[in-house]
Parts: structure tokens; sequence; C-alpha cells
């Protein structure tokens, strides 16, 4: 398989419902060294999810974008968007509850983007204020 284009669009995000689809993407991403990105059917909800870990040690966080992933997972809690204990990392961020497939591979994609220093998908995806 093809390494996910950086930033990666929503319609490339990997489906990794299940045990079997969930380890074949994650095993994917730790050969390509790349960061682990994905989108989880749970129920009627979906959950996105984004993983460090795999890209290896070359690959970090930068502190002002940690900072703003955390406020945007902060932002998403409280519009009631995502359930409270999704995860804000450091390294492993997980995005629990969320209504609906294509918002899920949105979330998912600004997260992709995000972790590797593009905080504009992430902007574009908050909740507009009433």
């Amino acid at each position: 398989m093809e390494p996910l284009p950086i930033p990666c669009p929503a319609g490339l995000v990997p489906d990794a419902t299940g045990i079997d689809a969930f380890n074949a993407a994650y095993r994917q991403a730790k050969q390509q060294e790349a960061v682990f990105v994905a989108v989880e059917r749970q129920g009627p909800r979906w959950t996105a999810r984004a993983d460090t870990l795999t890209a290896g040690r070359h690959h970090t966080v930068g502190d002002n974008t940690y900072d703003a992933i955390r406020t945007a997972v902060i932002c998403l809690i409280r519009s009631r968007e995502i359930r409270p204990d999704s995860s804000a990392g450091p390294v492993y961020f997980v995005l629990y509850d969320i209504d609906n497939e294509p918002r899920a591979r949105e979330l998912a994609a600004a997260l992709h983007a995000a972790v590797y220093g593009n905080l504009a998908p992430l902007t574009r995806t908050m909740p507009q204020a009433p």
C-alpha cells in the first residue's frame, strides 16, 4: 500500500472498524514510519484516531502544535461534538462519539495534518460560535 499523503484527504483516511482492519492500518503506518490515522464505527457513532508513535523517534509534535490540538479537542468537547473522555495527546489523539462518518473523516484528516504541523485543516473543522 502507498503511504497516505500529507495532509491526508478525508476520503483516504482508513476505516479501521474491527480488530483486523485496525491492526492492518496500524501495522501499515508503523512499517512506513508514518503517523497512524483512522476512523472506526462504534455502534451508531464514529471515532477518529491519530497516533504519532508509529512515526518513530524522528517525528515530534511541537509545543505550539500540541497546544492548538488540545485547544481544538476542548472546543469539540464543549460543543458536545465529542465525548469528554476523548484524548488530546500528547502522542495519541482520539475523538469519541462523532455523529457520522464524514465528520469523523474530516476530524481525523485534520488531526493528521496537525501532527505534521499544518494547523489550517484543524482550524477549519472547529464549530463556529453561535
